[in-house]
């Protein structure tokens, strides 16, 4: 078993280069759909204070003032004023599982792609972003601030990490406890993982939930659900490393392989829905313009109809 932290492959583009391809390409696309209507995509999370009212479904749990509602015996939610500035940050899985995929399109790419355009979405209208990033072993920060350049550091960070020593699975109730420890202000945090991980991450992602506004974006690659059939092949685990030979042309195999994905999948929306977690499911061979606007877009409309 090799123990060593494999260093990944440094991403051929610059920081300069990426950012410049995601606006060219893709920014000037959402443009396009949205005509600048920035506040339409995420909305600020509300910060002050406006007044209470009588709880309705399906208003959103986490705004019951509980002292009231014990006073009157009658669920009350507190109301807020939006706020106009937009406070992101972005938790990173960057574990060994995350370097899985094509080679021109693995999920560690489309990281860079989705988090620098959602950074540069956001910095360029004067809100702050911020990073951690996780590799099983270590968190790198980077404090929020707004601007071109913050995009770049980000960007930047991301292609130099490290990858995890392989032999250990990936624990995001680490990075999730380290973000609720640190973050004081209400704000919007994007979870970039493939949530292949241990379990109990859902207890600190509600906690988190319940002091901000969590959106959790699943990365994955499709030959991790669907096995193609190649004959025998020896096959690994990205995160403890294990190797297993298998005759992939028994159809059985395949279709258990498919099932066991499908259940790991409904398992992790439900753990979601109940905590509460909005999830932007994207794969690495999807267009990520159509899928963020996709979901931003039903996002909206939930929101609206808990109005």
């Amino acid at each position: 078993m090799n123990t060593k932290a494999p260093i990944r492959n440094r991403i051929p583009e610059t920081p300069e280069g990426v950012l410049r391809r995601l606006e060219w390409h893709l920014l000037r696309r959402i443009d396009g759909i949205l005509q600048g209507d920035f506040r339409s995509l995420f909305k600020g999370s509300g910060l002050d204070f406006a007044g209470l009212r009588e709880y309705q479904p399906p208003d959103d749990i986490r705004h019951i003032d509980w002292n009231v509602t014990a006073r009157m015996d009658e669920p009350f939610v507190r109301q807020f004023m939006e706020d106009r500035e937009v406070t992101a940050w972005f938790f990173v899985d960057l574990s060994p599982s995350m370097a899985f995929g094509a080679v021109d399109r693995r999920k560690e790419s489309v990281v860079v792609d989705l988090v620098g355009l959602l950074a540069r979405l956001l910095t360029r209208n004067g809100n702050r972003v911020g990073a951690i990033l996780y590799d099983n072993e270590m968190q790198f920060t980077i404090p929020p601030r707004s601007g071109r350049l913050q995009t770049l550091r980000i960007i930047d960070a991301i292609q130099e990490q490290q990858a995890a020593p392989v032999g250990s699975m990936t624990d995001l109730s680490k990075l999730l406890q380290s973000g609720y420890k640190r973050i004081r202000r209400r704000s919007l945090i994007f979870l970039v993982s493939d949530f292949i991980c241990l379990p109990g991450w859902e207890r600190v992602a509600d906690q988190l939930n319940r002091k901000h506004d969590l959106v959790a974006v699943r990365l994955w690659d499709p030959r991790e659900t669907e096995l193609p059939d190649v004959g025998v092949v020896l096959i690994q685990d990205s995160e403890t490393g294990m190797q297993l030979r298998v005759d992939t042309s028994d159809r059985g195999f395949r279709q258990r392989f498919h099932e066991a994905a499908s259940r790991r999948e409904e398992a992790l929306a439900l753990a979601l829905k109940r905590i509460g977690v909005d999830e932007l499911s994207l794969s690495t061979e999807e267009d990520i313009v159509p899928s963020i606007l996709r979901f931003a877009f039903v996002r909206s409309r939930a929101r609206r109809r808990g109005q």
